[in-house]
């Protein structure tokens, strides 16, 4: 699907900030009106679609290499919260 407007603005406006922080989220409630988490969402969403790694490849490969390390980081917390059956903790 091709991108909409709305999506080439997240790209753009991911593409001049790096980092998550309180200046971010303010810069994301006034330029594109939204909620900091939904920004989060959709521009999850629109780095999975062909079509963005073609509007800004170094971008996307970076914001999915970083959501990859997020995701393991995450799940290796959560085996290492894991207890098994029987065992005392």
């Amino acid at each position: 699907m091709p991108l909409t407007d709305r999506d080439r603005a997240l790209l753009d406006f991911e593409s001049r900030w790096s980092g998550h922080d309180a200046v971010k989220e303010e810069a994301i409630r006034a330029e594109l009106a939204l909620a900091p988490a939904r920004y989060y969402q959709l521009i999850g969403r629109v780095i999975d679609e062909p079509d963005a790694a073609a509007y800004d490849a170094m971008l996307v490969h970076r914001l999915r290499r970083l959501r990859d390390v997020r995701a393991r980081e995450r799940a290796s917390r959560a085996a290492a919260s894991t207890v098994p059956a029987g065992t005392a903790r």
